[in-house]
């Protein structure tokens, strides 16, 4: 009896060591390195693309820059890790990257089959079409017989041949791997129509010199709930991701600014508030972090507006409006729990 007792005691001693080790694991390998390994996309403009001097800027980088800035106390300590649709997922699991922050839907698949662990939704989204306004296309549904160019390795190979099946129509798929390839093809002529989610397909067209001559097509045909993700296994790295986005959403909830953090931090007697940014309570320490984690990443990128109006708002070349992702108090579906 006591052999067994003491082996049980042994089996269960070494699974909680190898669970502390897995929780410990990608926090410890990022604070060792230094540096935050992102996987993002290949380009696109004003979501993940390098600057004339090779520095990575947009919107899925700014939450990159926003973990970095939790984990390490730095936004700038990041490195992109560029992948294409095929290629993502593997980059992700075989530890090249720390966390994926890149226009990636939320699918029971890759939930569940490919080992990922989702940490909420950062933009709302949905597959459109975009079409040369010369074609005078006016509806998705008039585009039986088209060639179209669809990146492979995503949500959208599916959705298309559903929606034109559904609609007892045929294409022709010119399947290519980034968008930049989509881009060249698309507009050499070699597909009439690209389709992808409507805020790659407006990013794409304001890199046209002639934008006003391109039309994206009224019709969504899925939900895509784009978000960022992590390996199974480690579930303090998860709450660290899950609980950076919920940070930045609930900034803006609260009225926090890039500008006035540094003051609502010393000055508001909010109680959220004054957990949140690290006033009172440990929320930080039970992160693993340090307890101005969530003030470090407003103090570097802001509130999700500003990073939104920043990188692909109406004010910018994309032109996005809020949309689905507005706040929940502004009709909207950005909504984070609460810090307490």
């Amino acid at each position: 009896m006591k052999l067994k007792t003491t082996v049980t005691l042994c089996a269960v001693a070494f699974a909680l060591a190898i669970a502390n080790a897995a929780q410990a694991g990608t926090l410890e390998d990022v604070k060792k390195r230094g540096v935050l390994n992102c996987v993002v996309s290949t380009g696109i403009p004003g979501f993940a693309f390098p600057d004339k001097d090779g520095n990575w800027k947009g919107f899925d980088i700014d939450f990159c820059r926003a973990t970095a800035a939790a984990v390490l106390g730095d936004p700038k300590k990041i490195k992109a890790v560029t992948a294409t649709g095929k290629t993502r997922f593997t980059k992700l699991n075989s530890g090249e990257g720390d966390v994926l922050w890149r226009n990636t839907t939320l699918t029971f698949s890759r939930d569940v089959g490919v080992k990922l662990r989702f940490h909420g939704v950062n933009y709302y989204d949905g597959q459109g079409f975009m079409v040369p306004k010369k074609l005078g296309v006016k509806s998705a549904k008039d585009l039986g017989g088209a060639s179209i160019c669809i990146q492979t390795g995503t949500t959208t190979e599916l959705n298309l041949a559903d929606f034109f099946h559904s609609n007892g129509m045929k294409y022709e798929a010119v399947t290519i791997e980034t968008n930049d390839e989509a881009r060249q093809n698309y507009l050499a002529g070699r597909c009439d129509v690209y389709t992808t989610d409507a805020s790659g397909l407006a990013a794409t067209r304001s890199t046209f010199t002639d934008p006003e001559n391109h039309v994206i097509l009224p019709e969504i045909i899925s939900k895509e709930p784009l978000g960022p993700a992590t390996r199974h296994g480690d579930d303090q790295w998860s709450d660290i991701v899950t609980w950076v986005l919920n940070a930045i959403i609930t900034a803006e909830e609260l009225g926090i600014t890039q500008a006035n953090v540094r003051k609502m931090r010393r000055t508001s007697k909010n109680p959220e508030i004054m957990r949140m940014l690290g006033k009172e309570g440990n929320q930080g320490a039970e992160l693993g972090l340090d307890k101005k984690w969530a003030y470090n990443i407003i103090r570097a990128v802001g509130n999700y507006g500003e990073i939104f109006e920043r990188n692909i708002g109406k004010d910018t070349p994309i032109g996005l409006e809020r949309g689905l992702n507005a706040l929940w108090t502004n009709g909207g579906l950005q909504y984070s729990p609460p810090f307490r």
